[in-house]
């Protein structure tokens, strides 16, 4: 038995989630709805304020299966009752981020701007110039999107130039030697 997959999921108040016969998944809560389709092979039962996550045999496929498909709803009740947000960090001498309406606009030592409008779901916010927020109720979305400002400008070994997550820790490498 999968030890992920054999807990349960606490639904909290204000959150409603349905199952289709489908395996379709629906939950409702007060930052909004996610729906998300879930292989047959797994069993889904709704009771009383919890989601209970079972497979059908112990196959190599449906055990895989089975504690993802409870982390995946599990995911779904988080982002619409809490949400979720990703921090980037821009350093540099000259790189920053600014807001225009919706639409993110950094500058990263290019000759142009780089504008990044939103995806549906999700919103920036900045702190300072340096800082960008990515929120949203779905975490594979709100981490595609993180890791798209990213790729812009990855962290340099050298001087760790470049657009980092708040939390990453950048592996630095000594320069060249002069010659005696």
């Amino acid at each position: 038995m999968s030890r992920i997959g054999r807990l349960p999921i606490a639904i909290p108040n204000g959150v409603t989630v349905t199952v289709t016969p489908d395996n379709v998944v629906t939950v409702k809560g007060p930052k909004g709805q996610l729906t998300k389709s879930m292989h047959p092979a797994i069993n889904i039962a709704v009771e009383s304020n919890s989601v209970i996550v079972t497979r059908n045999n112990d196959q190599k496929e449906n055990r895989a299966l089975h504690g993802l498909t409870r982390s995946l709803i599990n995911n779904m009740v988080v982002g619409v009752t809490e949400g979720y947000k990703k921090t980037l960090e821009l350093v540099g001498v000259g790189y920053r981020a600014q807001l225009q309406g919706k639409k993110l606009v950094l500058n990263l030592g290019f000759s142009h701007p780089v504008e990044i409008n939103p995806v549906e779901g999700i919103d920036f916010q900045l702190e300072g110039a340096n800082k960008i927020h990515v929120m949203g109720i779905d975490k594979e979305v709100v981490g595609d999107v993180a890791a798209d400002i990213r790729t812009w400008r990855k962290p340099e070994p050298y001087k760790g130039k470049g657009i980092k997550y708040d939390n990453e820790v950048i592996r630095r490498k000594e320069g060249k030697t002069g010659k005696k």
